[in-house]
């Protein structure tokens, strides 16, 4: 099971565990951190589970779809390492994932 670390809008951060195959967002939810929203469920919509994931790991993960780059870069809080994190499947590859709950719109 991978240890993802997520740091919440008070800059607490939170050790959880993911389940391969779980996508970033459900594990997130799960873990009952609460700033990260998710109105659309995953369904790659909304863009209310934008992250920042850390730089060491931006390289780990499947490249960015048009549509998730579309919602994201309409965003005041986009940075090059923005993503959402319902496009993010879990594996024991991301063993040590570092993400941030990007600010509220």
């Amino acid at each position: 099971m991978p240890k993802i670390y997520v740091t919440d809008w008070s800059g607490d951060t939170h050790e959880i565990e993911g389940r391969p195959g779980a996508t970033l967002m459900e594990t997130i939810r799960k873990a009952g951190i609460d700033d990260l929203a998710a109105i659309c469920g995953g369904c790659c919509s909304c863009a209310t589970c934008h992250v920042y994931v850390d730089e060491a790991w931006l390289g780990k993960l499947p490249d960015r779809e048009d549509d998730e780059y579309e919602l994201l870069s309409d965003s005041v809080h986009y940075q090059e390492q923005s993503r959402l994190s319902c496009q993010i499947p879990l594996s024991d590859a991301l063993d040590g994932l570092k993400v941030t709950v990007a600010p509220e719109e």
